[in-house]
């Protein structure tokens, strides 16, 4: 049913309508059948018998109670998938810019226990879609190089006495450009003139050709988004697939260059408590966990301009179908215990590997990890320092 015959048959307020219509543009999204389909039940809920105001206040009330239990569910995916929406064209520029090359991980805050990444944002934008990311806000339609790289990466001052955990992936996937630019040529010398820090390239890629056939330094992390068959097939769209991302992995692994493992999302979907352990096992299986810096865990997490992109966008996706509550930035997440659930399934899936593999949760609060754990860092800085501790003795052991 349009929205401007719902609303001058029970005169929603402006607001009630802006609702109604983004979860009519949810449902066409979900494919969950057709919203006038689940309207026209809800309205035949309601007793017609009753005063206009009244049977306007309990119909939001029973939308609101319905739609809430709906997005509590798992969420089921059909089995032969959804639709990715149309690709939009990308242009790939080189160009000199004055934007700022090194900073800190955009959602570093004391609110959260938190690692102290720094980031070197090496290239603007991802050729990627995966349906939840935040990047997809940021750039519009174009691909960016820095011209200036090399020279600003020369200036980048750090401190030779402590350890830096430096990450190329914020900004767009660290891999899937290669060495185009000179970039990967470019971030290897910095590591080399750098023996303190310890660069992390995190990809959903298999592009690996550049770490078989270059020696690359010690303190040189390649690590992988890796996530079950479902969701990769359905929400990170135009990636590698999960065997093709494990066999890369396989590979660097195999020319002696540390590897590890983000586990973020997790997403609560129909099937999750099986195919995330599995997936855990079949890591363990595939790698030595001497091979492992590192491996985290993160949940699904939004801010309001990426929901908003992903109903401008359309197409088909599951992802915003889920119930959200605010975490400690104000962004919109899983509840505590869906969180929870889902980290301590993963912690112990991967039980073997845990006084071997350094295991942390990303953007997370103190409960989460005490619940998931049993114990969490005082501070972020301490957080840092054994990260380095632990991680810089296992990559000499190369």
């Amino acid at each position: 049913m349009p929205n401007e015959v719902l609303s001058s048959k029970y005169h929603f307020t402006f607001q009630e309508r802006r609702q109604i219509a983004e979860v009519a543009r949810d449902f066409e999204m979900w494919r969950e059948g057709p919203f006038e389909d689940w309207w026209e039940a809800l309205e035949a809920s309601i007793p017609e018998s009753l005063a206009s105001r009244e049977r306007k206040k309990l119909l939001f009330q029973e939308f609101t109670r319905r739609l809430s239990e709906l997005k509590s569910k798992p969420k089921i995916y059909p089995p032969e998938g959804l639709q990715y929406p149309k690709r939009t064209p990308l242009r790939i520029v080189a160009e000199q810019t004055d934007k700022k090359l090194f900073g800190e991980c955009p959602v570093a805050s004391p609110k959260t226990v938190c690692c102290n990444l720094k980031t070197i944002d090496a290239v603007e934008n991802c050729a990627f879609g995966c349906s939840y990311c935040t990047i997809q806000t940021f750039y519009g339609d174009r691909i960016a190089f820095d011209s200036n790289f090399r020279e600003k990466l020369d200036r980048i001052e750090l401190d030779p006495n402590r350890f830096y955990h430096i990450g190329t992936g914020q900004s767009s996937d660290s891999l899937a450009w290669g060495n185009r630019e000179g970039i990967l040529d470019h971030l290897c010398d910095f590591a080399r003139r750098h023996p303190n820090i310890l660069l992390e390239f995190k990809t959903k890629s298999d592009n690996v050709s550049y770490f078989l056939n270059h020696a690359i330094p010690r303190n040189v992390v390649c690590s992988w988004s890796l996530n079950t068959e479902v969701i990769v097939k359905n929400e990170e769209r135009y990636t590698a697939s999960l065997e093709n991302r494990l066999r890369a992995a396989s590979q660097v692994a195999d020319r002696g260059v540390k590897v590890a493992f983000h586990f973020h999302p997790i997403v609560y979907y129909q099937g999750w408590e099986v195919e995330y352990p599995a997936l855990a096992r079949n890591v363990q299986a595939l790698f030595r966990s001497e091979e492992v810096l590192f491996i985290s865990f993160g949940s699904v997490t939004f801010i309001k301009p990426v929901i908003q992109e992903i109903r401008k966008k359309g197409g088909e996706t599951k992802i915003l179908q889920m119930e959200m509550v605010r975490d400690p930035h104000g962004k919109l997440t899983y509840p505590d215990e869906i969180k929870v659930l889902t980290f301590k399934a993963m912690q112990e899936a991967f039980k073997p590997w845990q006084e071997e593999v350094f295991f942390y949760l990303c953007m997370e609060r103190a409960e989460i990890w005490d619940r998931t754990f049993g114990w969490h860092y005082p501070t972020n800085e301490e957080f840092e320092r054994d990260f380095g501790v632990k991680t810089t003795a296992k990559c000499l052991r190369r």
